[in-house]
């Protein structure tokens, strides 16, 4: 079994924009159309049986329609057993009532929330954010974020190694999950000060440009209990970074049944 922790689609009216404007920004070729048939295909030819799908709320005002667009997602996928998707919940930091939203997305089955800094246009350690950690905890929902750098901000990390060490100097969040192995295309950092923290990591495209040693060390350093597998589809190929696992010799296979999907299971309730 393969659960893909990181995965991003977008409704079929859009999706050819959206991808190509995200591909200009990012230089990166998709692996998919951007929708979830094309996701779905994917996950058929690598084998993967579920993947996580996670809103992006750019703006406030978007808050009501994502919700609609993740919850159709779940609709149209329950009772599935292989091959299917389930999405988060988004919120973004400046919507109001938090308290309330947050509710709704526990009341309506959300797993999870996902928030991205850069997209958002606020630090991880703003009251904003820890207030929604705060909320998204008492409601027993984790909560993932991007870390480290993206294309969209270059010259600005919204998620710092700093923010997020400060973030949790001033609460305990119910789970919390950092993408991209703590910071993206910052390892060494997340090796030496996140690594061994109680908080998740997904592979989320890191797969695609990380050193085999320095993954590795990292796991063994932080724990293969906390190590989600993620891909970051479209902006990696499933297949590709299904392989990068498999075929690792530093980890054992108990190792790597729990990165790609023992823990993923546990924390999506499965």
């Amino acid at each position: 079994m393969v659960i893909d922790f990181h995965t991003h689609l977008f409704p079929e009216k859009i999706a050819a924009k959206a991808l190509h404007q995200l591909a200009v920004t990012s230089g990166i070729t998709p692996s998919t159309d951007g929708t979830a048939a094309g996701l779905l295909s994917s996950m058929e030819r690598c084998g993967i049986d579920l993947s996580v799908v996670l809103p992006v709320v750019t703006t406030p005002h978007q808050y009501d329609s994502i919700l609609r667009f993740a919850a159709r997602i779940n609709e149209e996928n329950a009772g599935k057993k292989d091959h299917r998707l389930l999405s988060l919940g988004g919120i973004h930091p400046d919507c109001d009532d938090i308290p309330g939203k947050i509710a709704q997305l526990a009341r309506e089955g959300f797993k999870g929330i996902k928030l991205h800094p850069h997209y958002q246009g606020v630090a991880f350690d703003d009251i904003r954010y820890l207030r929604i950690l705060d909320e998204a905890s008492a409601r027993g929902l984790f909560v993932l974020t991007h870390a480290g750098y993206d294309p969209v901000a270059p010259d600005h990390d919204y998620c710092s190694v700093d923010m997020i060490l400060h973030a949790l100097t001033q609460l305990t969040p119910f789970r919390l999950i950092l993408a991209h192995m703590g910071s993206n295309c910052n390892y060494e950092e997340s090796l030496e000060r996140l690594c061994g923290l109680n908080v998740y990591m997904d592979t989320g495209y890191s797969l695609t440009d990380i050193p085999d040693d320095l993954f590795v060390r990292m796991v063994h350093k932080h724990g293969a209990g906390k190590i989600l597998f993620a891909t970051d589809c479209p902006w990696a190929h499933q297949d590709v970074l299904v392989q990068r696992i498999r075929n690792l010799t530093g980890l054992s296979q108990e190792e790597k049944n729990l990165i790609l999907y023992e823990n993923a299971s546990v924390l999506l309730e499965l």
